[in-house]
């Protein structure tokens, strides 16, 4: 057999051809013509073949063994190197060149497999993505893949196979399996999200793997109901876009472009997706498993499902688990302390030398400009640097891949990337970072103001304690640096990488608060920390450098710190927490807060952006400030004044505004006391029409208890879209002057509706009367009170004198043209009138903007639409159609309309009312006739007499 064979495994036979390869290796490295990426990866295949030999007892020379030991001595290596690559630079500068332009080559080669790479993943990401959320529909409807009328399928119905992956779950984290078991979380987190676009050949990928699965017996039915998704979660709405899309509602079963949210949340938990996560949680040997356990409980409780939240409550106080259960939090929170405690003075530090480096190079432009023209000369010097590092870095992993061979990256790019990372990571590490989720699930446990959940927390009945709303206060103690220095520092330690945490830390303290929970109120207004404190001064003091960078993140912190001191305010009727609040917050720095986030939000107006849409705006945040302010304010007389609006005052336009936008109601709650809350109003409400709020305050259903604030929020969409209707009518001046105007247009209609019906009642069938009839000196004197009514109006127009000009236009016209055309005048101008009205209509309530079939099923524009269809029959069939405009009082009145709708509840009683009328009127005709035949007045039809015709003859015949 050969020795080189693979069963020839001597010593013996190897020994010489392994030595023999290690010289050759080793003169290989010291040649003048390697390129140093190419004596990297020689010294590398030196150091493997080292390895190799001393793991396998391979005899070397012992001149060889020390020259290969010397050459892996870091300094000597480092030092070797630089001395033979500037040798070589000076003594060949023209094969320098010729290195660099290889050089230059390469690097451009590899960033353009780079850019290929990059656009197949851009390309192939979608595919995988479509491919992996085929799992997910699987998931969701198993049954499917199995027969009818089977026993699997039967099972898989009723949950069977979701509940035995989520056990099986448990049983991988159990084996070690746990690649696995994170894959398995992620699929189940995937279940109650939507899946995202993939694209035209994403969603025929998408497709062709669901008929796969599932058959093609209704493709398009099922296309619908399992492929057609948006981003984000799932929602209610889910349901109606997938039912109004496709034509395929005959299926029986619910597909999941059906489910809503908290519909797949609930089936996950009948399964034991709660339990899983419970049990995860607290036996989780590895941070990722723990991260994906925390991130699946987030999934399951988003949106606040009280139904989840029981889930968790139920389990962890019926096993007695709970302290386990929460000792692991606990822990993870002092954890986070500690690690904050040891790295935030290196932070700080670090800020200071970058803000000498600045200060200095402010101070000296000169030295700077002095020194730029040398950096773009020495260009090779900056490559030789640039080696020298990289040689640097080489030995460094070499050091710490003998230290720990498994954490290890390799070498190359990978080394530099996990470089980067790490160089990350130093900001703010895992364990700093793992918090953000854990207080996300925190929070949402107690979401919707759950008071057992919220107790729970601070007090879970055990042996030991883990009083988490307190750990959470002194977390954000922490992480604001207030154990390492005083407040006024605050800005030094906030910044981009951690300002999402203490966002996260303020808002679960808030949903712990309010409700309210007043023992947790207590916890964190009494605790012995700084946390108040450190609350105060995130409002009162600026954030610096991050405000100057991102004024963004600055306002949200500012807003969510004023929410949680409002939190902690909530339904107190004492003044205990407002002034622990008030002892180290200054009401004339409070007020000027204000003042400054609203001259802020006007600069933003100025410049063009629409900030007052969003949540962080500056006039938002300061508003939040200034009801803060208001509240604090019943505790303490000089903030109470400082808020009162003086006007003369520079800043008093921003008092003034935030008074006039600010509102409060009075609610009783279920233990029948009454509480005050105050709340602002937003701008955009300025726009609701002032027949509008009538409208509502006249219509509103108030028969029941509590009947007119279900009503009232039914109502409040239409609300919000004429408000935003009304804002956008600004912009078409005529269309708005009509819509201002649309109470006076519908008095004008309802009085000569009035005027018309008098005249037709008074003087119809107008035979009479005609123009001209009047007497001369009454003539006059009609003119004369027509112009001095005039020259009134023109002096003072009033709404008498206006009156009074119409009715004696009105004579004058009837006794000059007649009656008949004057009321003809009357109608046309009604019926102008009428059409203007509904104009305004319109414009103010936007209806054309919601489509004709909104304006048809409109019964209020169809009311209108009637009453001028009746104008114009008055004006051009007959002059009774008039009477039918007097039913526009029912319409006006609050009164008869509630008369009306009283008596007109019950159909059926309507009809046998109106029956009896008729029965009545009948009899009463029966008898009247009967005893008064003799006095009734019969008109009788006269007929010529025909016989008397040939006698007559006239007169003077």
């Amino acid at each position: 057999s050969s020795p080189f064979s693979d069963q020839s495994t001597t010593l013996q036979t190897r020994q010489p051809v392994f030595v023999q390869l290690l010289q050759g290796v080793f003169r290989v490295y010291h040649c003048n013509w390697l390129m140093p990426s190419q004596k990297a990866s020689v010294e590398s295949c030196i150091r493997v073949l080292s390895d190799v030999a001393k793991s396998r007892a391979i005899a070397i020379p012992v001149d060889l063994d020390s020259q290969v030991n010397n050459l892996f001595l870091k300094s000597h290596n480092i030092v070797q190197k630089t001395a033979m690559n500037w040798r070589m630079t000076a003594r060949n500068a023209a094969r320098r060149d010729s290195v660099l332009a290889a050089s230059r080559d390469y690097r451009n080669i590899i960033e353009r497999l780079q850019d290929i790479v990059s656009a197949l993943e851009d390309r192939l990401r979608p595919l995988v993505q479509a491919e992996l959320s085929v799992l997910v529909d699987v998931l969701h409807r198993p049954e499917l893949l199995f027969p009818e009328n089977t026993d699997a399928r039967r099972k898989c119905e009723s949950g069977g196979f979701i509940c035995k992956l989520i056990k099986h779950t448990k049983q991988l984290l159990e084996e070690n399996e746990e690649k696995l078991c994170i894959k398995v979380l992620q699929t189940l987190r995937e279940m109650m999200t939507k899946d995202r676009g993939y694209g035209e050949k994403g969603e025929a990928l998408r497709q062709v793997l669901v008929n796969r699965y599932y058959g093609n017996v209704r493709p398009a039915g099922r296309r619908e109901s399992l492929t057609t998704f948006s981003n984000g979660p799932l929602s209610a709405g889910g349901a109606s876009k997938a039912g109004a899309g496709g034509g395929s509602s005959g299926s029986s079963s619910m597909s999941r472009g059906e489910m809503s949210l908290a519909d797949v949340q609930c089936h996950l938990d009948k399964e034991g997706a709660s339990n899983l996560v419970i049990d995860l949680i607290m036996n989780a040997t590895s941070d990722r498993v723990f991260h994906e356990s925390i991130l699946l409980a987030i999934a399951l409780l988003e949106g606040g499902n009280t139904t989840i939240q029981h889930s968790f409550f139920c389990r962890l106080t019926e096993d007695k688990k709970s302290e386990k259960f929460f000792k692991v939090f606990y822990d993870r929170m002092k954890v986070a302390q500690q690690e904050i405690k040891a790295t935030v003075t290196v932070n700080t530090s670090d800020l200071g030398n970058k803000k000498k480096d600045e200060d200095s190079e402010r101070d000296v432009p000169s030295r700077k400009r002095v020194r730029e023209p040398m950096t773009q000369i020495t260009e090779e010097v900056r490559d030789q640097l640039l080696e020298a590092s990289a040689a640097t870095r080489k030995a460094y992993n070499t050091y710490r891949r003998e230290a720990d061979p498994d954490d290890h990256y390799s070498a190359g790019e990978g080394a530099q990337s996990a470089a980067d990372k790490s160089k990350d990571e130093l900001e703010m590490s895992a364990v700093i970072s793992i918090m953000q989720p854990i207080l996300r699930f925190l929070q949402l446990l107690c979401e919707n103001h759950n008071r057992d959940l919220q107790n729970f927390l601070r007090c879970q009945n055990n042996k030991t304690n883990y009083n988490l709303v307190c750990e959470t206060l002194q977390f954000l103690d922490c992480i604001c640096g207030s154990t390492t220095g005083g407040l006024g520092l605050l800005g030094l330690y906030i910044n981009e990488k951690n300002v999402a945490l203490i966002n996260q830390t303020l808002e679960s303290l808030t949903e712990y608060c309010q409700g309210p929970c007043h023992e947790n109120q207590n916890c964190i207004a009494t605790h012995e920390s700084n946390g108040i404190d450190i609350i105060t001064a995130l409002i009162l003091n600026d954030i610096n450098p991050l405000g100057k960078k991102r004024m963004d993140l600055v306002l949200e912190l500012k807003n969510n710190a004023s929410k949680l001191l409002l939190a902690i305010m909530e339904s107190r009727h004492d003044s205990e927490n407002a002034e622990r609040i008030l002892y180290n917050m200054r009401p004339k720095e409070l007020v000027e807060v204000i003042k400054k986030a609203y001259l802020q939000g006007e600069v933003e107006f100025e410049d063009g952006e629409n900030g007052e849409d969003l949540a962080a705006s500056p006039r938002n945040v300061g508003h939040n400030i200034y009801i803060l302010a208001h509240q604090l304010a019943r505790h303490n007389k000089e903030l109470q004044n400082m808020l009162k609006p003086g006007g003369q005052i520079e800043g008093d336009e921003a008092l003034e505004f935030y008074a006039k936008h600010t509102a409060q109601i009075e609610i009783v709650r279920s233990d029948r006391t009454m509480e005050q809350i105050v709340f602002p109003v937003p701008s955009i409400c300025e726009f609701l029409t002032k027949e509008s709020k009538l409208r509502i305050y006249y219509t509103t259903e108030r028969d029941e208890q509590g009947s007119k604030i279900n009503d009232f929020f039914m109502k409040s969409e239409d609300l919000f879209n004429e408000m935003n209707w009304q804002k956008k009518l600004r912009a078409q001046p005529f269309l708005y002057w009509c819509a201002r105007n649309m109470s006076f247009w519908s008095s004008i209609s309802f009085n000569l509706a009035v005027l018309m019906n008098l005249l037709v009642a008074f003087f119809y069938p107008f035979k009479g009367i005609r123009g001209g009839t009047l007497e001369p000196h009454l003539s006059g004197l009609l003119w004369t009170a027509m112009l001095i009514s005039l020259a009134i109006v023109i002096a003072l127009p009033k709404p008498h004198g206006i009156r009074a000009l119409i009715a004696s236009t009105i004579l004058r016209l009837i006794f000059s043209v007649g009656l008949q055309p004057t009321l003809f005048l009357l109608g046309a101008f009604n019926v102008c009138n009428k059409i203007i009205f509904l104009m305004s209509f319109v414009g103010n309530c936007g209806t054309f903007t919601r489509g004709y079939k909104a304006m048809i099923m409109d019964v209020e524009f169809l009311y209108h639409l009637l009453y001028l269809l009746i104008c114009a029959l008055g004006l051009f069939v007959h002059e009774f159609f008039y009477s039918l405009l007097l039913f526009d009082l029912v319409y006006r009145e609050e009164t008869l309309l509630n008369v009306i709708k009283s008596v007109t509840r019950n159909g059926r009683s309507i009809i046998l009312t109106a029956v009896l009328a008729l029965i009545l009127v009948y009899l009463f005709s029966i008898v009247g006739y009967l005893f008064f035949k003799d006095d009734f007045i019969l008109e009788v039809d006269k007929l010529p007499n025909e016989t008397l015709l040939p006698d007559r003859t006239e007169p003077g015949e």
